[in-house]
């Protein structure tokens, strides 16, 4: 590993991290470094799986250290979230994942502008005591469904997970803390199953997972303290970003 590749790698999983640790996309960092370091698609998928996965862990225990994930609702909800990705992932082997790329670019222009012209939504509430049946089956079926995203094509699923916790009546800190326990689940299950297929590059990836844990580190740390004033615009921004990436890449095709 040269020192221009330690610098790529040390630089670009630090940012894509620090994004990821809040609101998701930190893809759209961390995967085209990968593949400027020279990895070959499918072992940057796995590669930046591995070094996200360290990521996740760490904004996730950040968020439950501070009490902003309610465990009651989401420990029920991981194991959904494991097994849709683990069969995502396996779905991928066997099929292109490009042909879900004109449903996510409209998905994530309905969600981005939902959150820009309804301005005060994700301020208030915090812990939710109780949930109607359309907000459980709502919550149930999209750990699942997301889940098997994030194994099969990811782009956005931190976006998508933060806009279903908001949908049912969390805060942004709180939906956010509650995305970040299932998309942990999602990357284990997903990394489990890129190490079988031996997908991974395990010295890039670790290299990049510990200069994403200290990204993370930052990122959800100033979430926490700044709220929805701080994660709103991060989520408007990112989601944004990923739009425009996901367009490109369907027109370039």
């Amino acid at each position: 590993m040269t020192w221009e590749l330690f610098l790529l790698i040390a630089v670009g999983g630090f940012l894509a991290a620090f994004v990821d640790s809040v609101v998701g996309g930190g893809g759209l960092v961390s995967v085209p470094v990968l593949l400027t370091a020279g990895l070959p698609p499918h072992l940057a998928l796995g590669t930046n799986k591995l070094a996200g996965t360290m990521g996740s862990l760490t904004s996730m225990l950040a968020f439950m250290r501070s009490g902003k994930v309610e465990l009651r609702v989401v420990l029920w909800l991981v194991p959904l979230t494991v097994a849709g990705a683990a069969g995502g992932t396996l779905l991928l082997q066997q099929i292109p994942s490009d042909w879900l790329r004109p449903l996510v670019i409209i998905l994530l222009i309905l969600i981005t502008l939902y959150t820009v012209f309804k301005r005060s939504w994700g301020k208030d509430g915090e812990q939710r005591a109780a949930f109607s049946r359309r907000a459980i089956l709502l919550l149930v079926t999209a750990a699942f469904i997301l889940g098997g995203y994030d194994g099969f094509f990811g782009p956005g699923t931190g976006s998508f997970l933060i806009f279903v916790f908001l949908f049912v009546g969390y805060d942004f800190v709180h939906a956010a803390g509650n995305a970040k326990v299932l998309n942990f689940g999602s990357n284990i299950a997903s990394l489990a199953t890129f190490a079988l297929l031996q997908s991974i590059d395990w010295r890039i990836g670790l290299t990049m997972g510990a200069f994403m844990v200290l990204g993370s580190l930052v990122g959800s740390r100033l979430a926490i303290r700044q709220g929805a004033k701080y994660i709103r615009p991060l989520f408007i921004a990112i989601s944004s970003l990923l739009i425009l990436r996901q367009a490109w890449e369907l027109l370039t095709s």
